[in-house]
């Protein structure tokens, strides 16, 4: 293996609950049954080579979370993602459109524990409508929904901005709040990252702001056959050098399962800027034959 990539398995398969049932329709599917079973799946890709968990915080990955506790005790690394918007969606249809979400959000955020220092200290920008005191208080709420599960094995690398929120900032050229945001988290002792659907666009905007790669985790789309990767293969692969001194970790490796491993490894093993690969599994021999194979750095 000419170089060392970081393994890890993604949660995308776990929100997509039809791959994982096997056969067995969802209405018979309790959520401890999914949990149970994505734990497993989260057990084998570590078990075979996989370093890490990358997911979207919500209560499913949580749960998850909460049952690899009681069956796997080796080291793992996590990379959360935040916000789930989805999960966000479905509560404002439970909680009466988006006014019921907010009022129901502020409740969770102000009587976490965790949160009251926060507010506290940045009640005045949060009042005033402080985007980055804001983002703050919800971070902090994000990484006390983490904390409260994870156990004394498993180590929260990164916390990542969901491409929505981060694309969003750039385009906006939201400059102080990037800034704000990788300072706050590095007060907390988490590696700031951010997930793009741009990476190009995102690499030029945080040169231009003068922000250092070396502290950054990047998350975005690489694979053989250009899928995904905005606004083109080259342009990504070309950002990669400006962006060498970040930890970029590949999503979309597999093109949503149009490459085989062989092919998507052959690939990402000659992109020099590349750190790390997520993939998601949803069967058991795909988790042990996935991380087992980029593990043992097959190519062919």
């Amino acid at each position: 293996m000419s170089k060392q990539l970081r393994l890890l398995v993604g949660d995308n398969p776990f929100h997509g609950i039809s791959h994982l049932s096997q056969g067995r329709a969802r209405a018979r599917l309790t959520d401890e049954d999914i949990s149970g079973y994505a734990a497993n799946l989260v057990k084998l890709s570590l078990e075979n080579g996989a370093g890490g968990f990358m997911f979207s915080v919500d209560e499913t990955t949580l749960s998850i979370l909460r049952e690899l506790n009681g069956v796997y005790s080796g080291e793992v690394s996590l990379y959360a993602i935040a916000p789930y918007a989805y999960e966000y969606v479905r509560k404002s249809t439970q909680t009466g459109g988006v006014n019921g979400l907010v009022t129901g959000f502020t409740k969770q955020m102000v009587f976490s524990s965790s949160n009251l220092k926060v507010l506290a200290a940045n009640a005045g920008g949060i009042l005033r409508f402080d985007l980055s005191a804001l983002l703050k208080a919800y971070v902090t709420y994000e990484l006390s929904r983490i904390n409260a599960v994870k156990a004394a094995n498993m180590h929260l690398e990164t916390f990542m901005l969901h491409e929505i929120i981060t694309d969003m900032a750039l385009a906006l050229n939201l400059k102080k709040l990037c800034q704000s945001y990788i300072a706050f988290l590095e007060s907390k002792r988490v590696r700031p990252g951010f997930e793009t659907r741009n990476f190009p666009y995102l690499v030029d905007k945080f040169s231009e702001w003068g922000i250092d790669f070396s502290k950054l985790t990047l998350t975005s789309s690489f694979n053989k056959v250009g899928f995904q990767m905005c606004p083109s293969q080259s342009e990504c692969e070309e950002a990669l050098e400006r962006a060498k001194d970040a930890e970029v970790i590949a999503m979309s490796v597999l093109a949503a399962g149009y490459l085989k491993p062989a092919e998507a490894y052959g690939y990402i093993a000659r992109l020099d800027g590349i750190s790390g690969l997520v993939i998601g599994v949803s069967k058991e021999q795909q988790a042990k034959e996935t991380f087992k194979f980029f593990a043992d750095g097959n190519s062919v």
